[in-house]
């Protein structure tokens, strides 16, 4: 490949045919990429005037689309993590209502157990002033 420097002056779709080169717009200068940094130096091209790869894209650009790209990611797996531990939580019964449960389990126990001892002692008064009724009326006159 060519030196990138023999690009200078020249077009910036020709100075990045080749990959290893960058172009100053505003200097309309075309030089090597500091591949030993991320972001080329201020004192090489600013960042607005820097282009690399394809020529309608300035590093300024390049540096704010992957911030705000980078945020929003980082927001989604924040909000997607807060999701998931709520759930997480809320599936799980905590201890005062297992023991409400168990509770509302006793008293309804407590009140069929009444409500049938009531029943059978009304049953045997009804049954000792002759007030109960037979589950079959005709069965007296089977005899």
């Amino acid at each position: 490949m060519a030196e990138c420097h023999q690009y200078t002056n020249k077009s910036c779709e020709e100075c990045l045919k080749n990959v290893t080169c960058l172009w100053c717009a505003s200097s309309g200068r075309c030089v090597e990429y500091p591949v030993r940094r991320v972001l080329p130096p201020s004192d090489l091209c600013e960042l607005r005037s820097a282009r690399w790869g394809v020529c309608w894209v300035n590093f300024e650009a390049l540096i704010i689309a992957m911030s705000v790209v980078g945020g929003t990611i980082l927001i989604m797996l924040g909000v997607c993590c807060c999701c998931c531990c709520c759930k997480k939580k809320s599936k799980k019964p905590d201890k005062d209502e297992e023991r409400a449960a168990r509770e509302r389990e006793k008293r309804r126990v407590r009140q069929e157990e009444r409500r049938a001892e009531m029943k059978s002692r009304h049953d045997e008064i009804r049954r000792k002033y002759g007030l109960f009724k037979e589950e079959n009326p005709y069965a007296k006159f089977e005899n």
